[in-house]
């Protein structure tokens, strides 16, 4: 008896926060915190946008507007802090996982037709503390981050590369599904012709989700089965 011939697999990029898990606004308050220890500003981060831009574009953002150099060592540096930070206040939030997101991830693991990674504005390091603390970080093997980039636009070449270095195949764009929360999610899965699926959990509504062109989008992730439905 013939064997089924496999599924073409599909590569999942999941963003973070707000799709993810929430952190309690732990990465605020260390980003807040962070200026203040290398620059004594006890400015507020109110009025910059944070959702769905990287930690790289968002403290150039901050220091430029504090009127402090904001080059790479600079940024570098401050980022260092940030992270330093985030693993102090992480542990102090109520953050967790949103709804539906652990079957997912549980179930694409067990999947062989699904490779699941990150396509996130986090640098690696606050990626990891948060994924760690909230007990999926071991679902992800790797991912894009902003140490790749601060343009977001620019971080799904460096996940596909990665994609083909570990699992020795191209993944076509048809195949490639990006899961986030904002309008910075879906421009991103445009940039490289790939699907994106969008979920209300995060700032974004259903409405603002289907206005900037989502090809899906949900509530939130608490019925997987129309979730894997959708990829099938």
């Amino acid at each position: 008896m013939k064997s089924l011939p496999e599924k073409p697999r599909k590569l999942l990029l999941w963003d973070i926060d707000g799709t993810i898990l929430h952190t309690g606004k732990a990465g605020e308050t260390a980003l807040g915190r962070a200026l203040e220890k290398i620059h004594g500003s006890n400015h507020s981060l109110a009025g910059l946008e944070i959702a769905g831009r990287t930690d790289k574009w968002i403290v150039e953002q901050l220091l430029a507007r504090e009127g402090k150099a904001n080059g790479p060592d600079e940024v570098a540096r401050f980022l260092d802090v940030y992270a330093e930070l985030l693993a102090e206040e992480l542990p102090r939030r109520n953050g967790g996982l949103h709804p539906g997101v652990m079957g997912i991830l549980e179930e694409g693991h067990r999947r062989q037709d699904i490779v699941q990674a990150l396509l996130t504005g986090n640098i690696e390091k606050g990626a990891r503390l948060k994924l760690t603390r909230y007990g999926v970080n071991h679902f992800f093997e790797f991912g894009a981050f902003a140490d790749d980039s601060p343009v977001r636009n620019e971080l799904g070449p460096h996940a596909k590369r990665r994609a083909k270095e570990r699992h020795g195949e191209e993944f076509p764009a048809e195949r490639i599904f990006i899961i986030g929360d904002t309008p910075h999610d879906v421009a991103c899965a445009r940039a490289i012709g790939a699907k994106a699926i969008a979920v209300a959990t995060g700032s974004f509504s259903e409405q603002q989700l289907k206005d900037c062109g989502a090809d899906a989008v949900f509530s939130d992730l608490g019925h997987p089965e129309r979730f894997f439905q959708l990829l099938d």
